[in-house]
């Protein structure tokens, strides 16, 4: 078995960013008050919004909810188990799909003029940004890392509450509610274990 540290060494980046972005990165279940500001937030965007998705759909739409008002219409829609480190939290960000993403296509895909006519049946366009979405939010917990801040990451809510509360006038569904803050105290759950390699990966 290949050591961490020799595959480590495999890799482009530095290993203090590798660690920073998954092997010491942990799921934050408190946090501190220290505030998460607008440039933050924006900047992991800024990050996050490059990585890939099919036919450059970019679907991932994200409420960003700071206010107390915000997080007492929030709070009834979580589970038990998330709604006091929801609470907590600085900032809470719900990353929905948008089922109407094919109508920003002529900017976002222009080189197929007619793309859009692709998306016209709606059931088979709302899995497409849900699976599409699901592949930003990966990238926006990693660009939440990449921030120095920690994500918590949470599928324990009603979605249709939330759908319903915060997107009556639009098609956004809610998929992940994610917190975001510096850590706060006993904020770590103890490490779980991965699978290794050989145990995941097949190679014909």
């Amino acid at each position: 078995m290949t050591s961490t540290a020799s595959l480590a060494d495999a890799l482009h980046v530095p290993q203090d960013v590798q660690d920073l972005l998954f092997r010491e990165a942990r799921t934050a279940n408190s946090f501190s008050d220290e505030p998460v500001s607008e440039e933050q937030i924006q900047a992991i965007y800024d990050l996050v919004k490059w990585a890939p998705t099919s036919m450059n759909t970019q679907p991932l739409r994200a409420l960003v909810i700071r206010t107390e008002e915000g997080k007492q219409r929030l709070l009834p829609h979580m589970s038990e188990g998330n709604r006091a480190k929801t609470a907590s939290a600085p900032v809470t960000v719900v990353l929905a799909a948008d089922t109407d993403f094919h109508e920003n296509l002529p900017k976002t895909f222009p080189h197929k003029p007619d793309a859009k006519d692709l998306f016209a049946d709606e059931t088979g366009r709302e899995g497409f940004a849900r699976l599409n979405s699901l592949l930003q939010v990966g990238y926006f917990i990693i660009g939440v890392r990449a921030a120095g801040l920690a994500a918590g990451p949470m599928t324990g809510f009603d979605a249709a509450g939330v759908d319903k509360e915060f997107f009556a006038d639009r098609n956004w569904k809610s998929l992940v509610v994610v917190n975001v803050g510096k850590p706060g105290e006993n904020p770590w759950f103890d490490r779980l274990p991965r699978l290794d390699y050989d145990e995941v990966v097949e190679t014909v």
